[in-house]
């Protein structure tokens, strides 16, 4: 029987396209309409001259939403909700910072009105970090919110209690889900009935079933009526329904939701849990159709759901389980290859083949796992990218949409075992337009799979490489002895 098509609403049907090649489509920053001299400013001091294709679609995109201010009154249309789905490292933080600094920058008191959700403590690090660039001298407030500190520390730097209630010290939050809902619970004070801007980053991710309930707090908190004192009753927002009398009396604060992801989702029922409000969506994931010189064109990669960076060469070399280790050191001392991470399907596999690298010996290395404090794993990525450290082997939780600068090689030590997995770990090179290769190690047992799932997704870029056994040879000896040593230590 002919597959049944899900019917995709239009705006997945439709979306708005956005480049995929980055070099050849940088946009000068001063081209992109509306962006506040102040900010241009920052970003020139910050080497940035130039935005990427998805900034330069999405920053006026969200600035032509809020260009009443983030207040609307009477006759106001409600922001739409945007959704952005375009590959790692193609800029899509800056792509929200710069517009909601730029909104908030003539904001008066000091509210929760931008709310970043993200699922790891890097990531939520890193986005602070950018979000404290652009604010630095304006008088907006970021506060960071992962569980790093303390729980009351995190109130104290959240919320202030004065005689007359309490008052926000946050314009920004960048939090973890675990520990927003905490402070929505717990923390008095804590309030999002002002928020405007809701930014679910690495958005696939956060509609998982783990995460999803987060999303119905923060919106239920959103939506909460205030009454401690009556004053904040002139801003009632009510839940978007059907225009009445009392609606539409006294402004309303939109919310407007942001997503944005490498593998944003294509399923509609997924996309309907986060109740999106006529969403737009900007993707760079499609299919460039192939024109023929006789003018017709095939529609062979109409399939193509995800896209990769440009610069990326993919290899898979078959293997059997014994040789993995022996191939690791053969590309680390053979083929000296330098600035290499290294995937793992698992923490305990991250850690034993670490062990085993240290034995052997003759290479930088280091993992980078979450049973490591925060403090060292910064630590590590620095050492990383000063070239202190030539191979770094983690698992997947802690390198999500991490931006480790000048990773020359992604090593899949494990193949992934779904395709999201693969493009989030070779998008950890290749990076903003650089060159950078990806090799997989394969059991033959899993090379058919493997291939498949790779050809599914539309990607066919991927060549063989084999390595020959005699190529490993020369290690073995040292490896018998390493493995030894190993197992003393295990003991």
């Amino acid at each position: 029987s002919p597959q049944v098509q899900p019917f995709l609403p239009q705006w997945l049907a439709q979306p708005k396209r956005v480049q995929k090649r980055i070099r050849d489509n940088l946009c000068p920053i001063r081209d992109v309409p509306g962006i506040h001299p102040r900010l241009l400013k920052k970003l020139q001091m910050n080497g940035i001259e130039s935005f990427f294709p998805v900034q330069a679609e999405v920053i006026p995109a969200i600035l032509q939403s809020a260009n009443n201010g983030y207040l609307m009154g009477q006759g106001g249309y409600r922001p739409k909700d945007i959704c952005v789905s375009a590959p790692t490292g193609s800029g899509k933080t800056l792509a929200f910072v710069i517009p909601i600094v730029q909104v908030l920058l003539d904001r008066v008191v000091c509210h929760v009105r931008a709310l970043v959700v993200l699922p790891t403590k890097e990531l939520a690090q890193q986005v602070s970090k950018v979000f404290n660039v652009y604010t630095d001298g304006t008088g907006l407030k970021v506060v960071l919110i992962t569980g790093q500190k303390s729980f009351a520390k995190e109130q104290e730097m959240l919320i202030q209690k004065k005689v007359t209630g309490y008052c926000s010290l946050a314009d920004i939050v960048v939090a973890t889900p675990g520990r927003l809902t905490d402070h929505i619970r717990q923390t008095p004070g804590f309030s999002l009935t002002q928020l405007r801007f809701l930014i679910i980053d690495e958005a696939d991710r956060m509609i998982d079933d783990m995460h999803q309930n987060c999303l119905n707090q923060i919106v239920k908190a959103a939506f909460q009526v205030e009454d401690d004192s009556g004053s904040n009753m002139l801003f009632q927002r009510t839940k978007p329904g059907p225009v009445t009398a009392a609606s539409s009396c006294s402004p309303q604060i939109p919310l407007q939701k942001l997503l944005f992801s490498a593998t944003l989702t294509q399923d509609p029922e997924k996309l309907q849990q986060l109740d999106l409000f006529q969403p737009r969506l900007f993707t760079s994931v499609y299919s460039e159709k192939k024109a023929l010189g006789d003018g017709t064109e095939t529609e062979q990669d109409a399939h193509d759901k995800y896209t990769l960076p440009e610069g990326l060469s993919q290899c898979y070399v078959p293997c059997d389980l014994n040789s993995k280790p022996l191939l690791l050191l053969y590309f680390m001392l053979t083929m000296k290859f330098t600035r290499v991470l290294c995937f793992t399907n698992s923490r305990e596999a991250s850690h034993r083949l670490f062990l085993l690298v240290q034995a052997f010996g003759g290479v930088t290395v280091a993992e980078f796992s979450s049973r490591l404090p925060p403090s060292e794993r910064q630590r590590t990525i620095k050492e990383f990218e000063q070239g202190k450290i030539q191979l770094l082997i983690s698992t997947d939780a802690t390198a999500r949409g991490i931006d480790v600068k000048g990773v020359n090689y992604v090593i899949n030590y494990d193949a992934p075992q779904f395709i999201r997995t693969y493009i989030h770990r070779v998008g950890r090179t290749a990076r903003a337009g650089k060159a950078g290769v990806a090799f997989s190690l394969v059991l033959r047992i899993q090379e058919r799979r493997f291939l498949r799932m790779l050809r599914d997704a539309g990607i066919r870029d991927i060549k063989k490489h084999p390595v020959k056994g005699r190529s490993l040879k020369p290690l073995v000896q040292q490896y018998e002895g390493a493995l030894c040593k190993l197992e003393k230590t295990v003991k």
